[in-house]
């Protein structure tokens, strides 16, 4: 199949939910744009961004990893991070040198193109703006938090979340990439600070509504403390709906298995707790539910099993795609 022939699929997110599915998802036939949040301020990146005066690279530069074709020393090295005590010190490589190509072109979209080329990146990586912008979090006792990296830990649940400045223009690669997209993917990813933060940006939410692809919801497998104590899976899909200001989603993948109860224990500690899918009103909201064994356990961390996610992801495209 030759890649004009191959779906066209449109990934959204941002934080370590976005690079686990793209290595499943890079192993089959289809086209790839990842679009990816620059709201970070935290970290690396944050420091980067500050100094500089430039998009955090921090996710970017995870998608590239997670994208790419390249020796495992490569890849290795890209993901490096000093730890030394100067000020190189919790620096990447991957980042300082998306900085360095930034700083040096004056365009963070370039840096990011250049990279894809060296590291043989399957698809394309998009920034879903290719400039900075800042994370709001309002609570719901009207108090405002200014920062992605500081929303978690207000200790207070989110009303809403918004963008600064005011003038953010999505990149044209964005917009029709949406616009072409066979199916659109959104998640897995922390809710209001790596989801929301893309589908915020003018015209990114409004084209997603719009696009005459399926869209698909990947649902967090636990809940996040700071962000979505409590929630059901239908509480995500209501927070994404208020934000956007009309229903868009058609599908809904949850997890359909067990979490070991000493997981649980352990997840407990940080006030986390797994999703409870709520199906009958995930049904009322007018969603197809995709049930599926998804969990993948590392070090006793819980994350999505980027093989079994891919696989059923694959499934349902091609599902659609006879349909069609």
């Amino acid at each position: 199949m030759t890649k004009i022939e191959q779906p066209r699929v449109v990934i959204i997110g941002g934080g370590t939910g976005l690079p686990v599915l793209l290595r499943g998802l890079k192993k089959y036939p289809i086209d790839i744009t990842a679009i990816v949040t620059v709201a970070d301020d935290g970290g690396s990146s944050g420091r980067l961004r500050d100094e500089l005066q430039i998009p955090p690279p921090g996710d970017v530069r995870n998608v590239l990893a997670a994208l790419s074709d390249v020796e495992p020393l490569i890849e290795e090295m890209f993901q490096h991070r000093f730890k030394s005590a100067n000020e190189l010190s919790g620096h990447s490589l991957g980042n300082l040198i998306l900085a360095a190509m930034t700083s040096i072109t004056g365009d963070f979209m370039y840096a990011i193109q250049e990279m894809s080329r060296v590291l043989n990146v399957h698809g394309k990586v998009l920034p879903a703006a290719n400039q900075s912008v800042v994370l709001h979090a309002e609570l719901e006792d009207g108090i405002v938090i200014s920062g992605e990296s500081k929303i978690p830990y207000s200790g207070k649940r989110i009303k809403r979340v918004f963008l600064t400045p005011e003038t953010i223009k999505p990149l044209p690669e964005t917009i029709k990439a949406i616009q072409d997209a066979d199916l659109i993917i959104i998640g897995p990813g922390s809710l209001y600070t790596s989801i929301l933060p893309n589908l915020l940006v003018p015209q990114i939410g409004e084209e997603v509504c719009n696009a005459r692809a399926k869209k698909v919801y990947i649902c967090n497998i636990m809940t996040q403390a700071g962000e979505t104590l409590d929630y059901s899976a239908s509480d995500h899909v209501n927070a994404i709906y208020d934000h956007m200001g009309k229903p868009f989603i058609d599908t809904i993948l949850v997890n359909s298995e067990d979490v070991p109860l000493e997981i649980q224990a352990r997840y407990s500690k940080e006030a986390a707790k797994p999703v409870h899918f709520d199906i009958g009103s995930l049904y009322e909201l007018g969603l197809e539910v995709i049930y599926g064994e998804i969990i993948s356990l590392e070090l006793g961390m819980i994350r999505h099993d980027t093989n079994e996610v891919a696989k059923i992801l694959y499934s349902f495209l091609q599902n659609e795609t006879n349909r069609r």
